[in-house]
C-alpha cells in the first residue's frame, strides 16, 4: 500500500526503531512462509505497510521491499568475507536476518506482531523518535523454549578447513565495550552467545548456502538439513547461567584485543580505495563518453561544411560555365555576322517568312540560370531564392501567357498541373447556397490552431464513413491547416532534424522536395523503381517491401540517417492503387526499422475504376504511434484554390507539436465554417458530387488513351487520379534527360505545358504526366499540339539522318581526293547534285506539313535554316569556322568585363577556375 502524501515520503532514511518494526513483522514465521509460497508477493509488503502505518511509521511497500532487500544483501556480504558486524545494533539486526535465512522459527515476539499485522491488534508497539537502541525486542536474551534450532549442513573437508580457519572479527575491543555499555548487559544477541558452541567441524552454523539463499526471496523453497542438537557444545539450559554470559563477553573482549586496530586500519585503507577506485572509473568512463560525442559533432560540422564547400563550389562552376557560354554564342554570332558579310548574296533569293510565321521564341528567363548571392539575404534565404524547380521555366512563361478561349486563344495551354477542372458547375451551386454564407463572431476571432472543434469533428467523421475506419475516429487526433504542403513541412520539422532524410519512391510529386527542405532541411532518400518489370515485378514501377529494405540497407551504409517513409495512395504521378496486402507489408517495414509511415490518401476518393483501401480501414495498424494519413480538399472536391488539409495520428506527442506550428498555417474562420457544411452534407456529396465527379473522370480519360493509342504512345493505364503517365523516349535523340528537357520545351514551344519525368525524379527519361481533368475542348487542342510537337520531332529526325548521310558521303569524297591527288569526275557532278537533295528534302517536308493544320511555317523555316547552313559549309571549311571563333575569343575582353565578383562568405580560392577556363579558351 503506497501514501502519496510526501510527508511521508523521506526516501531511504530509515530509523533505527522503524528498522526494528519492520524486521519484527517480516520476521514472523507465517510472514516467511508466504513469502516463500508465491512468486508474487507484493500484497504481503503492502500488508507490512499498513502495518506499520497503524504504529505510526509511514513507508510505502516498495521502500518496505528495498530496506529488506539492503539488509539481506549487507548480510550476505558479510557472510561472504567472513566478518563480523560493527557495532551492537548491526549485530542484532543481522542475528534477524540470520535466523530467518536458516529457516528457524521466529521468537515469541513476533507471534504476537502477526497478530497485529494481520488481525485486530488491541495496541500497538510505537517508536518514538527517542527511543533508544535498549527498546530493540530482539536485544532480550530469548527464554530455553524460544531457542531456534540450529540448521545444520554436512561439509566437505574442503569447506571444513575453510571454517575452522575463519579469520577472526574485525572489530576492537574500544568498540566492542562501547557496544556492551550501549546496549546493557541484557542485549546481547542470542547468536554471538553462542558464538563459540556454534557448530561441528562437519556442519554450517548459519544454514546460509545458495539454495537457502534463493528461497528466502520467496521465489522457491529449498530442502533444509535436520537439525542434530548432539553436535552442540552447549545446550540452551547453559545459556540461561549469568557466569556462561560473563565468560562469553569476557572472551569476546579478548578476541577483540588479540584482533587489535591494524586489520581494521587496513580494512579502511582498502574500503576507501576501493571507492576512490570505482569514482575514477565513473569518471573515466563519462569523459570518454563526451569525447566521443564531441568527435561525433564535430565529424559532422566538418561533413555539412564539406557539403557546403561542395555546394559553393558547384554553383560558382556553374556561374562560370553560362557566362562562357555566353562568350562563345557571342563569338560565334560575330563570327557568323562576319563571314556572312564576305558571301555574295544570291540575286534571286526567296522571300524569307514574316513576323507572324516565326516560331515561339521563350525569351531569356529568371529559371535559366542560378541567381547571384545577394548580401541583403542570409545563407538560408540565398539557398531558399536560389532554389530552381526543373519547371520553372516552363511556369513562367504559362502565367505570363495562359490560354483563353475568348481573350487568349493562342496562350499556353496547361496540361501539367494536377487540377480538377471538370466539376466547377457542380461546387459553384453547392457553395452558393444559404448555409454557406454564415459569419459569427467565433469565425472572426483567433481560431484553435488546429480547427476549430466542429471542422475536426466532422472530419473525423467524413474519414470515418469514406475510408470505412474499422472504428468511430476521433476529433482529438485531427489537426487541420492550409493545405497537404504545409503538412509535409510540418511533419518534417517534428519528425527530422536538420540533415535527416525520408524514404521515398520514385517516381513522386516533387513539390515534396521542397515541402520538407525549403524550411526544415529535410532531405529525400529516393527508391528509384524501374519502369521496365523485372523478374519479380509484374508491372513497371512496382513497388515492394523488399526494395524499401534494400534502399534503407543502402542509405545505412552510406551514414543517411532515415527517420520516416512517405507512401502516397493513390500514387501520383502514377494513378498506382496498392492494395491493402501491399500497403500492410509497406507498414511493417517501416515498423521493423522504427520508421513514422506518412501516408498521403489525397485522391482517395478520385478513384474512378479500382477499388481503393485506406489504411484506416486496417482492424490493427502495426504500428499506430508512428502511422499518420492525410487527406484535404483540394482533390477530392475540386477546390484546389480553398487550401484545407487534414492529418490524423494517433500520436498525441505529434499532434501538440503541429499544433504549435498551426499558428503559421492556419485556416480562416469562414473557410473553415463553409468545408464543415460541405463535409457535413453527405447526401449531396454521395449523390450528387461524387457519382459525377468519377463519371467525367472516367470519359476524360478514356477520351486522353484512345488519342495517345492512335499516336502510338505507351502509357500506363491506371484508374485513379487526374492524369496518364506516358512514355516519350521513342521521340528522344538519345535516352538522356537532357534529351527529355529538350523536348518539354518543344511542347511549350508549341503552347502545350507538360510535366517531364525529371520533376518526379523519374529513374527513366522520355516519362511525361499528362493531366486529364479538364474540359473537353481544351484537352482536344492540346492533343493537336502535342501530336504538331512530335510531328516536327519526326521531320528534323529525317533531315538530321540525311544531312548525316551526306556528311559521310562528303567526308569519303575527301579522302579519295587526298588519295589520287584531284577529283575526280564523279566528285564534280556531286555539287550539281547538291540542289536536287535539297529540292527531295524540301518534298518531303513539304509533304509531311500538307497532313498538319499548323507548325507549317516553323518547320519550313527549319528546313531554310539548314539550306543555309549547307551553304556556308560549301563556303567555308570547319576549320576556318573554328579558327575565327578562336580569334574572335582572343581579341575580345568580353571575359574581363564580366567577370563574376565573388561576395564576402565565397572562397577566394574559387576565382582560380574561372582563371583557367579563361586561360584555356585564350589558347
Amino acid at each position: 500500500m503506497d501514501f502519496p502524501t510526501k510527508k511521508y515520503e523521506r526516501g531511504s532514511n530509515w530509523s533505527e526503531p522503524e528498522v526494528v518494526e519492520l524486521l519484527q513483522l517480516w520476521s514472523d514465521e507465517e510472514v516467511q512462509l508466504e513469502l516463500e509460497s508465491c512468486l508474487r508477493n507484493q500484497h504481503v509488503f503492502n500488508r507490512l505497510a499498513v502495518a506499520l502505518h497503524d504504529r505510526g511509521i509511514y513507508r510505502t511497500a516498495d521502500q518496505c521491499r528495498e530496506k529488506i532487500k539492503k539488509l539481506k544483501i549487507d548480510y550476505r556480504r558479510m557472510k561472504e568475507n567472513q566478518q563480523t558486524p560493527r557495532g551492537a545494533r548491526a549485530r542484532r539486526f543481522y542475528d534477524v536476518i540470520d535466523r530467518v535465512l536458516s529457516s528457524r522459527p521466529a521468537a515469541s515476539s513476533s507471534s504476537s506482531s502477526y497478530t497485529s499485522l494481520w488481525g485486530n491488534a488491541g495496541g500497538h508497539h510505537q517508536a518514538g523518535p527517542g527511543s533508544s537502541s535498549s527498546a530493540f525486542t530482539f536485544s532480550c536474551p530469548p527464554k530455553a523454549g524460544e531457542l531456534m534450532e540450529i540448521k545444520l549442513e554436512e561439509l566437505n573437508a574442503d569447506d571444513e578447513e575453510e571454517l575452522l580457519s575463519a579469520e577472526e572479527p574485525l572489530c576492537s575491543e574500544e568498540e566492542a565495550e562501547a557496544d556492551c555499555k550501549s546496549a546493557g548487559e541484557d542485549t546481547e544477541e542470542p547468536g554471538e552467545r553462542r558464538g563459540e558452541c556454534a557448530a561441528p567441524a562437519f556442519w554450517s552454523p548459519s544454514g546460509f548456502s545458495d539454495h537457502n539463499v534463493a528461497g528466502s526471496s520467496g521465489a522457491c523453497v529449498s530442502p533444509v538439513a535436520d537439525p542434530v542438537a548432539g553436535v552442540d557444545r552447549c545446550t540452551q539450559a547453559d545459556l540461561k547461567e549469568p557466569k556462561y554470559r560473563s565468560r562469553f563477553r569476557q572472551r569476546k573482549r579478548r578476541r577483540a584485543v588479540r584482533a587489535g586496530g591494524g586489520g581494521r586500519l587496513l580494512e579502511k585503507a582498502l574500503a576507501s580505495f576501493m571507492n576512490w577506485q570505482r569514482v575514477m572509473e565513473e569518471r573515466y568512463v563519462s569523459l570518454e563518453e563526451m569525447r566521443l560525442h564531441q568527435e561525433a559533432r564535430a565529424e559532422r560540422q566538418r561533413e555539412q561544411q564539406e557539403e557546403r564547400r561542395v555546394q559553393q563550389e558547384r554553383e560558382h562552376e556553374l556561374r562560370l560555365v553560362s557566362l562562357l557560354a555566353g562568350a562563345f554564342s557571342a563569338a560565334s554570332g560575330a563570327a557568323q555576322r562576319g563571314s556572312s558579310n564576305t558571301e555574295t548574296s544570291d540575286p534571286s533569293p526567296d522571300p524569307g517568312p514574316s513576323l507572324s510565321t516565326l516560331p515561339y521564341i521563350p525569351k531569356k528567363l529568371r529559371g535559366d540560370q542560378t541567381p547571384q548571392h545577394s548580401h541583403f539575404l542570409s545563407r538560408r534565404g540565398n539557398r531558399i531564392r536560389q532554389h530552381q524547380g526543373i519547371l520553372q521555366e516552363g511556369y513562367v512563361q504559362y502565367y505570363a501567357n495562359k490560354y483563353d478561349e475568348n481573350s487568349n486563344p493562342e496562350g499556353i495551354l496547361n496540361l501539367g498541373t494536377s487540377e480538377n477542372k471538370l466539376c466547377s458547375d457542380l461546387l459553384q451551386k453547392r457553395l452558393t447556397q444559404p448555409d454557406m454564407h454564415y459569419i459569427d463572431s467565433c469565425l472572426l476571432q483567433y481560431p484553435d490552431w488546429k480547427g476549430h472543434r466542429f471542422l475536426r469533428e466532422e472530419v473525423a467523421k467524413f474519414l470515418s464513413v469514406h475510408c470505412q475506419a474499422a472504428r468511430p475516429l476521433k476529433a482529438d487526433n485531427v489537426v487541420v491547416i492550409n493545405g497537404c504542403g504545409s503538412l509535409f513541412s510540418a511533419i518534417a520539422a517534428v519528425l527530422c532534424d536538420p540533415g535527416d532524410a525520408i524514404l521515398i519512391p520514385t517516381p513522386f510529386y516533387g513539390v515534396i522536395t521542397e515541402d520538407v527542405d525549403l524550411y526544415s532541411s529535410v532531405k529525400l532518400y529516393c527508391v528509384p523503381l524501374d519502369s521496365e518489370p523485372g523478374q519479380n515485378d509484374d508491372r513497371p514501377f512496382h513497388l515492394t517491401a523488399e526494395k524499401l529494405e534494400h534502399a534503407l540497407q543502402k542509405a545505412k551504409k552510406e551514414g543517411v540517417n532515415i527517420r520516416a517513409i512517405i507512401l502516397v495512395n493513390p500514387h501520383n504521378p502514377l494513378g498506382e492503387i496498392y492494395t491493402r496486402e501491399e500497403m500492410l507489408s509497406f507498414l511493417n517495414c517501416a515498423k521493423r526499422h522504427e520508421l513514422h509511415a506518412i501516408v498521403d490518401e489525397v485522391y482517395m476518393l478520385s478513384v474512378f475504376d479500382g477499388c481503393f483501401n485506406s489504411v484506416l480501414s486496417l482492424q490493427r495498424l502495426p504500428d499506430p504511434q508512428r502511422t499518420h494519413v492525410m487527406w484535404g480538399v483540394s482533390k477530392d472536391f475540386a477546390m484546389a484554390g480553398v487550401r484545407v488539409g487534414t492529418v490524423y495520428s494517433e500520436n498525441s506527442d505529434l499532434i501538440e507539436a503541429i499544433d504549435q506550428l498551426g499558428y503559421f498555417h492556419g485556416v480562416p474562420g469562414p473557410t473553415q465554417h463553409q468545408v464543415s457544411q460541405l463535409l457535413k452534407d453527405g447526401d449531396w456529396i454521395n449523390n450528387v458530387f461524387l457519382s459525377e465527379n468519377r463519371r467525367r473522370l472516367q470519359e476524360a480519360h478514356q477520351y486522353i488513351s484512345t488519342q495517345l493509342t492512335k499516336l502510338r504512345i505507351p502509357y500506363l493505364h491506371r484508374g485513379a487520379g487526374f492524369f496518364i503517365w506516358a512514355n516519350f523516349s521513342k521521340y528522344l535523340k538519345e535516352r538522356t534527360f537532357a534529351e527529355e528537357l529538350h523536348l518539354w520545351r518543344c511542347f511549350l514551344k508549341h503552347r502545350v505545358l507538360l510535366s517531364c519525368g525529371q520533376a518526379f525524379n523519374c529513374s527513366s527519361p522520355g516519362w511525361f504526366r499528362i493531366v486529364f481533368s479538364d474540359q473537353h475542348q481544351r484537352l482536344q487542342l492540346g492533343l493537336e499540339r502535342i501530336k504538331e510537337t512530335l510531328e516536327e520531332l519526326q521531320c528534323s529526325n529525317i533531315l538530321t539522318d540525311c544531312e548525316n548521310t551526306k556528311a559521310d558521303k562528303q567526308d569519303n569524297d575527301i579522302r579519295v581526293e587526298v588519295q589520287w591527288g584531284g577529283k575526280t569526275e564523279d566528285q564534280n557532278n556531286k555539287d550539281g547534285s547538291k540542289d536536287a537533295t535539297i529540292e527531295a528534302l524540301n518534298t518531303i517536308t513539304k509533304g509531311l506539313l500538307e497532313s498538319s493544320d499548323a507548325g507549317g511555317e516553323s518547320l519550313l523555316l527549319a528546313v531554310e535554316d539548314i539550306q543555309g547552313s549547307n551553304y556556308q559549309t560549301n563556303s567555308e571549311s570547319l576549320d576556318s569556322l573554328i579558327g575565327a571563333l578562336r580569334q574572335q575569343i582572343h581579341s575580345s575582353d568580353w571575359l574581363e568585363k564580366n567577370r563574376p565578383k565573388l561576395t564576402d562568405d565565397e572562397d577566394p580560392t574559387q576565382a582560380e577556375v574561372f582563371k583557367d577556363l579563361l586561360d584555356r579558351a585564350r589558347m
